[in-house]
C-alpha cells in the first residue's frame, strides 16, 4: 500500500487576503512562557512577571528547554481543507446546512478518481463538455460517492502571484453534472473551484448580478455536496481511478470548513 500526500500546510510565508501567522515559541523561550502561564494565574502575577521576577529558572528545567509551542491564526479556508455545505449558505436543499462537525464521514473516505485538465491554462475553465471529455478518455463512468479530484497543477504556482490570481476554476455546468452521477465530493488543486475570485468581484461591480459571485460555491444551496481545495501532488497519483481518497476534516465549532490532511491510497 502507498500513502500519497494531497495536502498543502497552512503557510505563514503567503500572503494572501486573509493571510496566517504563526507564533513560534521555541523550546528555550518557552522556559520564559512557562512562567507567565503559571505566574498569570497568580494574583498580581503578570505585574511581577514584568518586573523580571520568574518561578521557575531554566536549570530547573531538563536541558533548559520547554515543549515547542506553536499558535496558528488562520482561516480555515488556509492549506488544505474541507468545505461543508454550510460555507455556502445557510440552507441546502431547504434544509440547515451541515457545519464542518455534522459533515458525513462517508462522503470524506471513499474511491478516487483524478481528472486531468492540466492541459488548460488561465483563463480557461473546466466546462461540461471537459469533464465529458476527460472521463472518456480513461474509460470511467462516475459512481455515487466517488471522490473526484480536478488535476490542475495549479498548485505548482504555490509562491507565485498567479496563484492566486490566474488559476483554472469549474463552471456550474461542469459541477451540476459531476453531481448529476451521486458525487458528494470533490477536489480541486487551486484555491477555489469557481473563477478567479478578483475577475468575480470585477465583474459584478460592474454589472451587479449576484450570479457572477461564486456560482459553484452557491450551487450547494440547491444542491448538497462538498469540495475540497487547495490540494496539492495530483500529479502523483499514478492511475486516474483505483485508489482510495481520504480527505476526513478537522472538527471547528460552528464552522463552514475545516483543515484536513488529504491522502490517496493506492493498493
Amino acid at each position: 500500500m502507498t500513502i500519497i500526500d494531497l495536502s498543502l500546510p497552512i503557510d505563514d510565508t503567503l500572503k494572501e487576503t486573509h493571510a496566517a501567522t504563526i507564533d513560534r515559541i521555541t523550546h528555550k523561550a518557552g522556559v520564559d512562557h512557562f512562567n507567565w502561564v503559571l505566574m498569570s494565574k497568580q494574583p498580581g502575577g503578570l505585574e511581577r512577571f514584568e518586573k523580571g521576577e520568574r518561578v521557575v529558572a531554566p536549570e530547573e528545567i531538563p536541558d533548559g528547554e520547554m515543549l515547542s509551542l506553536e499558535i496558528v491564526h488562520s482561516s480555515v479556508h488556509m492549506g488544505s481543507h474541507v468545505d461543508a455545505p454550510f460555507h455556502y449558505g445557510s440552507s441546502s436543499e431547504g434544509e440547515p446546512s451541515k457545519n464542518i462537525e455534522a459533515l458525513p464521514l462517508n462522503w470524506c473516505y471513499g474511491p478516487g478518481v483524478v481528472l486531468d485538465f492540466s492541459y488548460l491554462k488561465y483563463p480557461d475553465l473546466i466546462a461540461k463538455q471537459e469533464v465529458i471529455n476527460a472521463l472518456k478518455e480513461i474509460g470511467y463512468k462516475l459512481k455515487p460517492m466517488d471522490i473526484v479530484l480536478l488535476r490542475t497543477d495549479g498548485d505548482l504556482q504555490l509562491h507565485s502571484p498567479d496563484y492566486m490570481h490566474k488559476y483554472v476554476g469549474m463552471t456550474p455546468d461542469a459541477l451540476e453534472f459531476i453531481l448529476d452521477q451521486g458525487v458528494k465530493m470533490l477536489g480541486i488543486d487551486t484555491i477555489g473551484l469557481d473563477r478567479p475570485c478578483f475577475e468575480m468581484f470585477r465583474d459584478f461591480l460592474a454589472k451587479k448580478d449576484g450570479s457572477l459571485l461564486w456560482p459553484c460555491h452557491f450551487m450547494g444551496r440547491k444542491r448538497e455536496y462538498s469540495h475540497m481545495e487547495r490540494l496539492g501532488n495530483l500529479k502523483a497519483i499514478p492511475k486516474p481511478y483505483g485508489f482510495t481518497v481520504s480527505c476526513l476534516p478537522v472538527r471547528v465549532r460552528n464552522a463552514g470548513a475545516g483543515w484536513a490532511r488529504v491522502v490517496a491510497i493506492v493498493d
